[in-house]
């Protein structure tokens, strides 16, 4: 997973400024959401023990924030367009009905201001309502997509249940290793590493087997046991 600035965000998506956490369509074939799994995040994201993630849909727009918070998602404007939670439950429908293949997500993850971590491609395999215990919130949830895997070639199996790093490992590992690579000191490129692959048994889940890595330790280490 790679770790990138605000900016390289923007250059990943073809200068687009991306302002608000979905964005279907955005890029044509896929579409973009941004989330975050902190504990001061505006919707309520979360990262499920199979990959999979639970993604909120977004409030109200142009009412305060208090008001925001205390009133049901909405899933079309008030002239009948849908907003961005409409547009995403009617591609749920849309693949459910046998019409059109998943919707393909690009996924951000917010470690903290300004630092992201490139998640790659989400299918989006279902949304529904549920209340919170205030309101009603939409949810999305999206399966990682392996596609681009080779199973003869790659270790699926245990990248579907182990290559997600939980978000408050990400947080302690950043902070541990002071946002550089702890080879070289490089800040640009970042990958979070595993010391012990997970395809030889490493974790995800203990901060003491991720690193940051740039890009060129990270290719030149491989699967290669190297502390």
């Amino acid at each position: 997973m790679q770790l990138i600035k605000y900016n390289n965000l923007v250059m990943n998506e073809g200068g687009k400024h991306l302002q608000r956490g979905m964005n279907f369509g955005i890029m044509g074939s896929y579409s973009v959401v941004l989330m975050s799994v902190e504990k001061n995040s505006p919707y309520a994201d979360e990262m499920l023990e199979n990959g999979i993630i639970k993604y909120e849909g977004h409030d109200q727009e142009k009412v305060s924030k208090e008001l925001k918070k205390s009133l049901d998602q909405p899933i079309a404007n008030k002239s009948g367009t849908l907003t961005q939670n409409g547009k995403f439950l009617q591609a749920v429908e849309q693949f459910k009905e046998g019409k059109r293949e998943p919707a393909k997500i690009k996924v951000y993850r917010k470690i903290r201001a300004g630092i992201w971590v490139d998640m790659g491609f989400y299918n989006l395999i279902d949304g529904f309502k549920e209340h919170d215990g205030n309101r009603y919130v939409f949810k999305f949830l999206l399966k990682p997509n392996f596609d681009n895997f080779k199973p003869e070639e790659s270790d699926y199996i245990d990248m579907e249940h182990n290559r997600y790093i939980p978000g408050d490992v990400m947080q302690k590992v950043f902070e541990r290793d002071g946002g550089k690579c702890v080879m070289c000191g490089e800040t640009d490129n970042l990958h979070y590493d595993h010391k012990i692959p997970f395809s030889k048994g490493g974790s995800s889940k203990d901060e003491k087997n991720i690193q940051i890595l740039c890009a060129r330790h990270n290719l030149s280490k491989g699967d290669k046991l190297v502390y």
